[in-house]
Order: structure tokens, then sequence, then C-alpha cells
């Protein structure tokens, strides 16, 4: 059985994996990252797995990877609490000197770690991990990048863009973190708005290679939309300065039509399909804009409920530090709002 941590090590560094429905990856994922720090004598690692309540053999896969090294620890959710709010609750769950958050469809190459590592010798809180390219569809990922680039320019702190969060974070950013009361936080949005210094380490992100990815259209419009809504109130600001153009603009033709009316009463004819279009017009902008609006009083609903950020069924490993380690985690859940199942 591996040791949970080396002595000699001068750094500890949690490793973060978010999964769901990724049995047949987390073990290669595995195996590449203690790879990676097998040629890292001065770092000891942890590798902490949350598994939203996946319905393939993810769970048990993690099981047996914790069971025969304690340098894995486990977090495995009562239901799915969705994409962001339980990568969320599990880096506030880690106790690294650093915190690198990767996905587990080996999308993000472990291979990066010691180039992350190195910028944070350097001194950087925050190194990010951009895509420069992609072996993806190229279709999705022009689409991608104009996400980021739609989110960067509505925003009011200039964003990241092609940053999905995989990178390394400070415990000095992540301690910011565990203050702040977010019960469905935009991360990428909030690493800009934090201000830490940050470094960018470009890459192509390479094709997944076992499973299906579960990033579907709504989930990709969640995460664009929770962007804008949670770093811009330009969308709301469009809606009162159109309305108020609509109403100028309308006004005017109203009274130019009204004098059009007045000197050729009987040669002007009043006709219906303008009214109608115009109608149909002024309803479709009504219900665009509504929608927006729908989406800060929901952003807003969100926020006063104050629920937990997700719930746990079990851990595993977690408690193979001193007691005061333990204190700490569950001083961190609190913190989190997540509830120990």
């Amino acid at each position: 059985m591996t040791p949970s941590r080396d002595r000699r090590a001068r750094y500890h560094v949690s490793v973060l994996t978010p999964c769901y429905n990724e049995e047949g990856n987390v073990e290669v994922l595995y195996e590449r990252v203690r790879a990676v720090f097998d040629r890292l004598p001065e770092y000891s690692y942890e590798h902490v797995f949350i598994d939203n309540a996946s319905t393939d053999g993810t769970a048990s896969s993690l099981r047996r990877l914790a069971a025969r090294d304690r340098n894995v620890k486990v977090i495995i959710n009562t239901r799915n609490f969705g994409h962001i709010r339980s990568p969320y609750h599990a880096l506030l769950q880690c106790r690294g000197d650093a915190v690198i958050g990767m996905a587990a469809d080996l999308q993000d190459p472990p291979e990066l770690i010691p180039l992350f590592l190195e910028k944070w010798r350097e001194g950087y809180k925050v190194v990010l991990g951009v895509k420069e390219a992609s072996e993806e569809s190229p279709l999705m990922f022009a689409i991608r990048r104009v996400g980021y680039a739609l989110i960067d320019r509505l925003s009011e702190v200039k964003q990241v863009r092609n940053s999905t969060g995989f990178g390394l974070y400070d415990q000095a950013f992540v301690s910011v973190l565990r203050r702040l009361s977010d019960p469905y936080p935009y991360f990428r949005g909030i690493v800009a708005e934090l201000g830490f210094r940050y470094a960018t380490i470009p890459y192509t992100q390479p094709r997944r290679s076992k499973g299906i990815t579960k990033n579907n259209a709504y989930l990709l419009y969640d995460i664009g939309v929770q962007g804008i809504v949670n770093h811009s109130k330009i969308p709301l600001r469009l809606a009162t300065m159109l309305g108020f153009v609509s109403s100028v603009v309308t006004f005017v033709t109203a009274l130019v039509y009204l004098v059009m009316k007045l000197l050729f009463w009987y040669n002007l004819p009043i006709g219906v399909a303008p009214v109608i279009i115009g109608l149909f017009c002024v309803a479709s902008v009504q219900l665009f804009f509504l929608g927006i609006l729908g989406e800060y009083v929901g952003a807003i609903y969100t926020q006063v409920r104050d629920r937990p950020l997700i719930v746990e069924q079990e851990r595993i490993n977690f408690d193979d530090g001193a007691e005061a380690d333990a204190d700490d985690a569950r001083a961190r859940a609190t913190d989190s709002r997540g509830v120990l199942g």
C-alpha cells in the first residue's frame, strides 16, 4: 500500500477530479497522475475524486483505487448535484499547498502538471491551462470560442478566454473561496474576479478516448448564461436602452403616420400586415428580455434558498491524517455548506 504522504517532500499537492459515469477513464487517469508525481520527488500528493452519483461502475472503480492507495481520496454524492456544485465542493475539501483540477475524461493532460508546478514555484497563485486548439469537432470548438469571447466582452471583469478550469490554484486562493457564500458559483468568473496573479499554459486538448461527453447543449447554455448573469449587468441595461429607443422610434413613426394621414386622408390605405408584423416584433423582443430578466431572478432565487452545495453519501481515506486534519476537513465542509452523510 502506498503511503499517504512522503515526509521528505517539501510540498503537498491535491489533484482534484470530478466524475460522472467515467468508469473507463478513472483508473487510466490515476495511473498517469501517479506516474507524473513519481518523477517529482519534491512533491507528495493526494488524488481527490468526487463521484456525482454515477450510474455505471465508476464508484466501484474508485473504491478499488482507494483500497490500494491511500493517496486516493473519494467523495461519493447522494445524487447528481450537477457539473458546477460538485467540483466546487470537492475543491474546498482539498488540503494541499496547491490544488490541481482536471476532468476525468483525459482531455486535461496530466503531463502538464510539472509546468503548472513550475509556474507556481515562480510565485503565481493561479496557473490556468488555456486551449489553443482541440482535437474535438471543429464546429464545437468554434462555438466554445465564441461563447468564451461573448462572456468576456459582457463581463465587468476581464475573463480568461478558453480556460475550462483545468489548472493549479494555490491554497491562498482556495482559502478565499471558503469565505464566499455562493451555492451555484461560476468558477471561471470567480478566478478572474478575485484578481490573483495568474499565468497561462497553452495546450492542445486531446479527443476523448472512452465514454461520451456529459457537456450537452443544455449544460453549455447553463454555463454560458451563468457566466453572463453572475458577472454582467449589460443585458439588463441593454433591455432598458433598447426599450427607450424602441419607444422613441414608435412615437416618431406614429407622429409621421398621423401627419401623412391628415394630408392624404383618402389616398393613404390602412394596412393590416404592418400592424401584425409590428405586434409580433414587439412581443418577441419583450419575451426575449423577460427571459433575460428571468435568468437574473432565478440566480437570486438560487442564492436566497441557501441550500448546501452537495450532500455526501460516503468519504474514503479522509481519516488518514491527525485529528487536527480531520477537524479541519469538517470545518471546510461546513464552510462550503456541504453536509456529511
